[in-house]
């Protein structure tokens, strides 16, 4: 019976061309964005939708550091950070993290999933009667924990500011009041109004928790992030981030005043009954994360390469999604079927890497690719993706409007 039902579920998501499959990416140390694509030696492919933006899990001091950690204190760190998972790299980066947006503390979690996840359930918890209000675009680790808390919500409409502030005035001032949202849309590569929320935030007597992971290492001075590239990183009460992406590595994080992040040390189960990172991953996040403030590399390797990559698309008539204000280039292909089959031949023919997004990721109907390019990636590569992408997209009558969703 159990097994039926099972089979069932996972039939219905085969038939709507919605069932995932994982493809076996093998990294070449030293070229990235080259990689060994499903066991296939020695054709590398040229992976255009890695979360690595800057490259640093790759970068020399930052393999250093790890190997370095291992020698030292071996791989695993032996517990919980209550029982002995606390080695002396966590004071370091949790220093340099809270450093890093002007807080006066940091936290860190195994992934960045689990920072909001356990964080969000926390602060419900902390706060009586607390009402969250939550941008609907807002991840699923964000809806998770909104989720699990089993609290009140108010949903407002995605970077819709009037709409938020209607909710807002609509509940007592002295009720306890949290917004969550994103800086960087990570499918829509858009960017929030935070300045419009932190305003409306402390109007109406509300707390700010801001999600910063598609945003830090790359934005703002030092790469702090959106928020601080704004000027308005004092006025966040929550920043959360994680160590995945632009640094490189893998944990998550939040900042925030002393008494904020130690009530969320003190009272969050996810936090409390789960292993701590090993030293060489956290020995890693604090090489990468302070390279990072230091320098500028990186950072203007990816904005420039961006620029190039989205006039190479635009002279060849495939349009960026107009909703895209970022490094994310989303490519809308509308269909799911078309969106795996394209995948597929530039993977096949071209030795290109693009996963296809599909439904539940984004709505049925905006099936896309979500191009990504880095420092590393050449102008010769870009240049051939751009022919690829042409090539696919005529092979399957794939037509790419500039559409925001």
């Amino acid at each position: 019976m159990y097994a039926e039902i099972a089979e069932q579920k996972i039939n219905q998501l085969k038939s709507k061309g919605h069932y995932r499959e994982f493809v076996t990416i093998n990294r070449i140390c030293s070229q990235y964005p080259l990689a060994n694509v499903n066991q296939q030696e020695g054709r590398p492919a040229v992976v255009w939708c890695s979360n690595d933006y800057l490259g640093m899990s790759q970068h020399p001091k930052v393999l250093e550091a790890m190997h370095e950690a291992i020698e030292r204190y071996g791989a695993g760190s032996g517990g919980s950070r209550n029982i002995g998972g606390t080695h002396h790299y966590y004071t370091q980066l949790e220093a340099s993290l809270a450093e890093w947006h002007g807080k006066e503390a940091a936290l860190v979690f195994p992934t960045g999933y689990g920072s909001n996840d356990a964080t969000i359930q926390c602060l419900t918890r902390i706060f009586p009667d607390c009402l969250i209000f939550s941008d609907e675009l807002n991840h699923a680790s964000i809806i998770n924990g909104i989720t699990a808390s089993k609290g009140d919500k108010l949903i407002f409409r995605h970077n819709d500011v009037r709409h938020l502030e209607e909710l807002l005035a609509s509940v007592p001032r002295e009720r306890a009041k949290i917004i969550f949202f994103e800086s960087v849309y990570s499918m829509d590569g858009d960017v929030a109004p935070i300045r419009e929320i932190a305003a409306l935030a402390k109007k109406y007597n509300a707390l700010t928790f801001l999600d910063e992971v598609h945003a830090i290492g790359m934005y703002g001075p030092y790469g702090a992030g959106i928020a601080a590239q704004l000027g308005v990183a004092d006025q966040i009460d929550f920043i959360q981030g994680t160590m995945a992406k632009a640094i490189g590595v893998i944990g998550g994080f939040i900042a925030a005043s002393a008494v904020l992040i130690d009530s969320v040390r003190s009272f969050a189960s996810g936090f409390i009954f789960t292993t701590s990172l090993p030293p060489a991953i956290v020995a890693a996040c604090l090489t990468s994360v302070e390279h990072l403030k230091r320098s500028e590399w990186e950072r203007s390797g990816l904005h420039e390469k961006t620029r190039k990559l989205r006039n190479a698309l635009s002279a060849r008539g495939i349009s960026v999604m107009e909703s895209s204000q970022t490094h994310i280039l989303p490519i809308k292909i509308g269909d799911a079927e078309k969106c795996k089959a394209a995948a597929k031949r530039l993977l096949e023919h071209h030795g290109i890497y693009l996963q296809p997004i599909n439904s539940p990721t984004v709505p049925a109907g905006t099936e896309r690719f979500r191009v990504n390019v880095t420092p590393n990636h050449t102008d010769e590569q870009i240049r051939h993706l751009v022919d690829a992408l042409a090539e696919v997209f005529a092979y399957f009558d794939i037509l790419t409007p500039a559409v925001a969703v």
